[in-house]
């Protein structure tokens, strides 16, 4: 992909500005990919399976061009604004990013988040039996074809509460990490202000911490044997959620672009339906 034809996509007036900044990266799942930029990309650039597999010679060779691509639109802009990138004090900023990424690598919340992921990895290998009988029970089942009994949606929902732990498992941590370090960096600049990067990263994270008790409560429903376990996994995300809120209390008001627009005009069209019907 050329400049040209970037800068063609950027002005595409049915992208959402920003949409794919606070989502949760699982466009299989996403109602906005037809009006998000990051996503139109990515199929143009790594469309097929082949090249989104990061172990072909094709794959890397478009990440290369992209970031080829990424540091010559930066020296354009650079230059259109004065900036001489040439006598920036690279080492100074380079060192007082390594602090901050220490500090927020080191941070509780990052921390807790990190642990969950392992304590994910152990559970699942620990469960690998409990899986294996819960198939052959369903199967079972299907073949049988008793009464009152749902086989499939049995499956289906185990599917989806096992895929949406495993997909948020790792995703806390970078979204904590990324609001953590936000946070840092914009303590000298507006801290009071809502709408700061490091609110609406730590909201995604808020938001998958919220599904990821839903899906483990999926779980519990499938394995009540594994009640104890499931449990100290959850009262683990409930203090990761707690304290997330904490140092970030304003974060659930933070709008994203495109999600929560569309969430306020439902709000608004219920509060309107009810005023009519007073």
């Amino acid at each position: 992909m050329d400049k040209e034809r970037f800068k063609k996509l950027a002005e595409n007036p049915e992208f959402i500005p920003g949409i794919y900044n606070y989502c949760d990266r699982w466009c299989q799942r996403c109602p906005f990919t037809s009006r998000c930029m990051n996503f139109a990309l990515g199929e143009e650039q790594f469309g097929d399976a082949e090249g989104r597999d990061i172990n072909n010679e094709a794959f890397r060779q478009k990440i290369s061009e992209m970031f080829q691509l990424t540091l010559e639109m930066l020296k354009e802009t650079a230059e259109e604004k004065g900036i001489d990138l040439d006598c920036l004090d690279l080492k100074a900023a380079s060192d007082e990013l390594s602090e901050t990424e220490n500090l927020a690598v080191n941070h509780e919340c990052c921390c807790a988040a990190k642990t969950y992921g392992q304590m994910v990895d152990n559970w699942f290998d620990s469960a690998k039996d409990l899986f294996e009988k819960k198939a052959d029970d369903l199967n079972l089942k299907a073949r049988l074809e008793l009464p009152d009994s749902k086989p499939d949606e049995e499956i289906a929902d185990l599917k989806d509460s096992v895929d949406i732990i495993r997909w948020y498992q790792h995703f806390l941590y970078v979204k904590l990490l990324r609001a953590i370090r936000g946070a840092l960096e914009e303590s000298s600049q507006s801290p009071d202000e809502i709408d700061n990067d490091s609110n609406g990263s730590a909201k995604v994270a808020l938001m998958s911490i919220d599904t990821s008790i839903g899906a483990w409560g999926q779980i519990c429903n499938h394995f009540p044997d594994c009640r104890d376990d499931i449990l100290d996994i959850l009262v683990h995300l409930e203090r990761l959620r707690k304290k997330t809120e904490t140092v970030f209390p304003d974060a659930r008001g933070f709008v994203r672009p495109g999600f929560d627009y569309i969430h306020q005009v439902r709000s608004l069209f219920s509060c309107y339906i009810t005023i009519l019907n007073l």
